[in-house]
């Protein structure tokens, strides 16, 4: 049994905004926006923006990310991280337009073993509407499950692996799939312990009328590009073939655009990976 008491936490958390790259209507490289950092040792740390346009494509009324680390009070417990990003009014070249981004991720690491309890409550998209039409998006906030018993690691996880295949399925099951799309879903993923990274989506279904088609939580726009919604990629770095850190990476929004605006783009991006020691 370790003795919790000589353990500690390096704590990391990042959230931003919206980072990119526009080609067109003119180059702009866009940083990490509103971007926010926690330190190795834990604590608070928040930004806010208001009234933004980058690029003169892409803009919104307020937004604001924080990220936190601290020892959980309760006896049993860890070690806490919360990520968040929240965007207000956002709207890219007056086609996907919503009214509220919010993107969260939870982790308590345990005082024994290293495979921290994962959670995404509160994440959702609010009125989301591409060229007006009302787009409904269902998320499952769940698709992590219950830690793994025994500090297994996720990507070895059957409740993770179904999930993660389901999503894969509901893309290869849409005719017509562009050959972009298919070509990142066509491999089911399969249980791992070699540190290979499992990537699929908190989106379970997408519904609505638009000038478009919709290819599981990816939104395909004639004359503007792809949306890919909610993506998650969950890796563990192994040392000694144990699952020492775990990497949890969330993109609300990721932008593959060309033709009208060209370029590339993610909106509410969150990466969490803190690691306990020994």
């Amino acid at each position: 049994m370790t003795d919790a008491s000589h353990r500690y936490h390096d704590y990391h958390a990042e959230a931003a905004i919206f980072e990119g790259n526009l080609k067109l209507p003119f180059a702009q490289n866009i940083g990490s926006h509103t971007y926010s950092k926690l330190n190795e040792q834990g604590g608070y740390v928040t930004q806010h923006s208001q009234n933004v346009r980058l690029g003169g494509a892409i803009s919104f009324k307020s937004a604001h990310t924080h990220v936190a680390g601290n020892r959980s009070d309760k006896h049993d417990h860890g070690w806490n991280t919360l990520a968040t990003a929240v965007i207000e009014n956002l709207n890219i070249m007056e086609i996907v337009t919503v009214d509220r981004i919010v993107a969260q991720i939870a982790t308590d690491h345990p005082l024994e073993g290293y495979v921290p309890r994962v959670t995404f409550l509160g994440t959702r998209f609010e009125n989301l509407r591409i060229v007006g039409n009302p787009i409904t998006v269902e998320i499952d906030n769940n698709v992590l499950g219950e830690k793994p018993a025994e500090d297994s690691p996720y990507t070895n996880h059957p409740h993770f692996i179904n999930k993660a295949a389901a999503c894969y399925q509901r893309v290869q099951d849409c005719k017509n799939l562009p050959g972009e799309i298919s070509e990142r879903y066509n491999q089911v993923p399969k249980a791992t312990t070699d540190g290979e990274s499992i990537e699929c989506s908190l989106v379970t279904h997408v519904s609505g009328s638009f000038p478009g088609t919709i290819y599981g939580h990816v939104l395909d726009i004639p004359d503007f590009g792809k949306v890919y919604l909610g993506t998650l990629s969950v890796k563990h770095d192994y040392e000694g073939g144990i699952a020492k850190a775990t990497t949890i990476h969330l993109k609300m929004l990721e932008l593959k655009m060309g033709c009208v605006i060209s370029g590339s783009g993610t909106g509410g991006d969150l990466i969490t990976n803190g690691r306990t020691k020994p």
